[in-house]
């Protein structure tokens, strides 16, 4: 079979080498891809998010299926297109993107069917948000309503700094995403991931994960789309995990009663807080860069997983998780998520990759004239290690880490520091 895979990130480099392991898998293709998926699979030119495009490319490549992997071609409906030309596709339509192109339906979804969040408050004037302020106490969390890359949200400790968050979404700091902004409760506790394989009936969840969203270490700086990730996540209790698989099977069940046909990953992004696992987002993909240690403990071929997702047939496949741990950190350009320099030289990663259950993903890297790998975004590249325990695998990540070099790298040296010390680490 071939596979078009969209995307040029971490997590497609991942989705990547996963399907690569699969018999099925005839010849992979990469749209735009990295300098790590050039490695195993082709990649190719072509604008993920034109519809029309991406489902006359795969008709004219005789391409058995389609994998969807960033939240982009999504929300544009691409998904909608392809199935319209009979290849199966594993990602939602424009509809069920809707779940994370639009904060306020996804609360919307999530008040009408009972499913446990914060409160919250949309506004398209920047006046009227200012006023609500004042009926409020901080700490308190403005949103984006649409897509920002995983930058649109602002935590914010004070009423000043919700105030500049306010202005700074309606002056267009995030375009089109910020004409709408969500200004909700916050909420304290530990944060986990659960992503789930769905065809829209049959839920299947995927072992759960911990992001760190913030730059710097101690949880400093700006939001990310994530500097480092592990899973297992240690101190969620089997209550907590029954809760959050409670959430994903309402919201499903809300948008099959809502006509909406969704196929592909949900992905809950949820709170520990005293009450209980709650919502804080849903995505409707692969989470990045969760995708990077959740699919090296999967047991089973993804080409078969997702080609049963997208023929609604999930309910014939079992699925099962190694017992070991992932832990990845991320290598990021120095400034990012602000502005950053490209094209640096990249050392040291064939070293790194060496190592025994180490794999490290690229994700802004393309491969230079010289054939050189060089930076190419703001998350540059995600080194996974697998472990017996959580402290094995954490102290190999970072001894991998340490075999890779360029210039103006930075990335967090306290991944997983929490989980080592348990749920008092948050309650401090």
């Amino acid at each position: 079979m071939r596979i078009l895979v969209l995307g040029g990130g971490g997590r497609e480099h991942a989705i990547v080498v996963k399907l690569a392991e699969s018999p099925m898998a005839d010849e992979i293709l990469v749209a735009p891809g990295n300098g790590g998926t050039a490695a195993i699979a082709t990649n190719v030119e072509l604008d993920i998010e034109d519809g029309a495009a991406v489902a006359a490319y795969a008709s004219e490549q005789g391409v058995g299926l389609v994998v969807i992997g960033p939240e982009g071609p999504l929300v544009a409906g691409v998904g909608d297109a392809v199935r319209a030309g009979g290849i199966p596709v594993f990602g939602p339509g424009a509809a069920g993107g809707r779940l994370e192109g639009s904060k306020e339906f996804a609360k919307d979804i999530m008040r009408r069917y009972d499913i446990p969040t914060g409160f919250s408050a949309a506004f398209t004037e920047c006046e009227a948000a200012m006023e609500y302020l004042e009926d409020v106490e901080a700490p308190i969390v403005v949103k984006a309503d649409g897509l920002a890359a995983g930058k649109g949200v602002t935590v914010a400790m004070d009423i000043e700094t919700a105030r500049r968050a306010i202005k700074e979404c309606f002056d267009g700091r995030f375009g089109d995403a910020g004409s709408t902004v969500l200004v909700e409760e916050y909420l304290a506790g530990p944060e986990c991931s659960l992503l789930a394989f769905t065809d829209g009936d049959t839920v299947i969840p995927m072992a759960p994960a911990q992001d760190h969203k913030r730059a710097f270490d101690g949880d400093a700086g700006p939001n990310t789309g994530g500097m480092g990730v592990y899973s297992p996540v240690p101190i969620v209790t089997d209550e907590e995990y029954a809760s959050m698989m409670a959430s994903m099977v309402k919201t499903m069940k809300g948008l099959a009663a809502d006509g909406i046909d969704y196929r592909g990953v949900l992905y809950g992004g949820f709170i520990l807080s005293e009450e209980g696992p709650k919502v804080l987002e849903f995505n409707a993909r692969f989470g990045d860069p969760e995708t990077q240690v959740v699919l090296p403990r999967l047991e089973g071929d993804l080409v078969e997983i997702m080609m049963a997702t997208a023929e609604k047939r999930l309910d014939e496949i079992e699925i099962g998780w190694r017992d070991e741990w992932a832990v990845s950190v991320v290598l990021a350009s120095g400034g990012y998520p602000d502005e950053y320099e490209k094209g640096k030289v990249i050392a040291g990663i064939s070293d790194a990759q060496a190592m025994t259950d180490v794999t490290v993903y690229h994700a802004g890297t393309k491969i230079g004239d010289s054939g050189d790998v060089l930076t190419n975004g703001g998350r540059v590249l995600n080194v996974t290690a697998l472990g017996c325990d959580f402290a094995a695998a954490r102290d190999l990540a970072y001894a991998a880490v340490a075999k890779i070099t360029f210039e103006d790298m930075f990335y967090r040296r306290d991944i997983g520091a929490k989980a080592l010390k348990g749920r008092s680490a948050w309650e401090a």
